[in-house]
């Protein structure tokens, strides 16, 4: 895994949000929750010298003092609640959460927080204070603006976390309208072409031009049904695959051949729509057919524990095959797929470009959620 400014911004983007993708290691969200553990230490320490220490009594000492009593308290904080969020995903899972709406969602985000500062308060007191005796040198004062400061502070991450959250979902939503909008364009070419085919072959060879249009009804059927869809099932997507396959199989007639194999359990995961048929269409145009016999595409998918595959090959000109003229590159493509890849999953997801001899595999990664 390498890491860079765009990782480091989606772990961070997901440490605050539940909508965000995961991203990054596991370890990487505690280094964010320690990093705003030193910061709200910093701010304790900054108003409980404004409110109780004398400006006379400033001192570099004293500052560090407070700030490493205060640190170790925001820690204890930190790290009990990060603890509490973890439980609740393993508790009641992650798209459970997401789903929470009303009071409910503000009562969990707040809630948790809340417990941790209850109870990671008294226990950062002890550690940094020491002695069974602890709880007799905190007045009242100081208790009331701990548990008042602790509360705003986290009115405000709670804030900052509902503003965020909501824009890291206009964001998916617009990538996903992208993609739309892209293959609203595309569809009316591949329409125009196919009914062409079928028109000069009405006459020529009526059951080829009828075994076309069947074809083309079932992908138009399975294609629509996508595009209509937030989330759907590699099962749909491999039926879409399948439908156009038959269609190009009904035109290149011999030149085609395609398999499709997959298990039960990687066709009941669920995934965002049109991931798979990018990849079929590149194989199909960049792969096979240049090459005047043609050749085959093999789809696969399966799980591997908590990983969902899904691998395009075909046995046709490979990835240093010079481009044609005329034929854009299948560049757009993939980087749509990759970017809609990040907008769901960050950084756990990839799509991977393997050569063959002869041909290209293209396999996607992706989590099972």
């Amino acid at each position: 895994m390498k890491f860079d400014r765009h990782l480091l911004a989606a772990s961070w983007y997901h440490w605050w949000s539940y909508d965000a993708p995961e991203a990054g290691p596991g370890w990487l969200k505690l280094v964010w929750t320690g990093v705003v553990s030193v910061l709200v230490a910093g701010v304790f320490t900054i108003v409980g010298h404004a409110l109780f220490v004398n400006l006379e009594q400033w001192s570099a000492a004293t500052w560090l003092q407070w700030f490493g009593r205060n640190l170790l308290i925001t820690s204890v904080i930190g790290g009990l609640t990060h603890v509490l969020f973890a439980a609740a995903d393993t508790l009641l899972g992650r798209r459970r959460i997401r789903a929470l709406r009303g009071w409910r969602r503000p009562a969990f985000f707040m809630g948790l927080p809340l417990v941790g500062v209850l109870v990671g308060w008294p226990a950062g007191l002890w550690l940094a204070l020491g002695g069974t005796d602890w709880w007799q040198r905190i007045d009242n004062s100081l208790m009331l603006g701990s548990v008042v400061l602790s509360t705003f502070i986290t009115l405000i991450l709670h804030a900052f976390f509902v503003v965020h959250s909501r824009g890291v979902t206009a964001r998916m939503h617009a990538t996903e309208a992208q993609l739309k909008l892209l293959q609203a364009q595309i569809e009316p070419h591949f329409l125009f072409n196919t009914l062409a085919n079928v028109l000069s072959l009405i006459e020529s060879d009526p059951l080829r031009a009828k075994g076309m249009l069947e074809a083309f009804v079932d992908y138009l059927r399975n294609s629509l049904h996508q595009q209509r869809r937030d989330e759907t099932t590699v099962g749909a997507e491999l039926a879409l695959a399948q439908a156009y396959l038959q269609l190009l199989a009904a035109r290149m007639d011999d030149r085609l051949r395609f398999e499709i194999t997959a298990s039960d359990a990687a066709r009941e995961a669920r995934i965002p729509p049109l991931l798979l048929q990018p990849l079929v269409e590149n194989a199909i145009r960049h792969g096979l057919e240049p090459k005047v016999e043609g050749g085959a595409v093999r789809i696969e998918a399966r799980c591997l524990g908590d990983r969902l595959q899904l691998g395009v090959s075909d046995d046709g000109h490979g990835l240093d095959a010079p481009r044609r003229a005329g034929i854009r590159g299948n560049r757009v493509a993939l980087a749509n797929i990759r970017e809609r890849l990040a907008a769901r999953y960050g950084g756990r997801a990839a799509l991977r470009l393997e050569p063959l001899h002869p041909g290209t595999r293209a396999l996607l990664d992706i989590p099972l959620e």
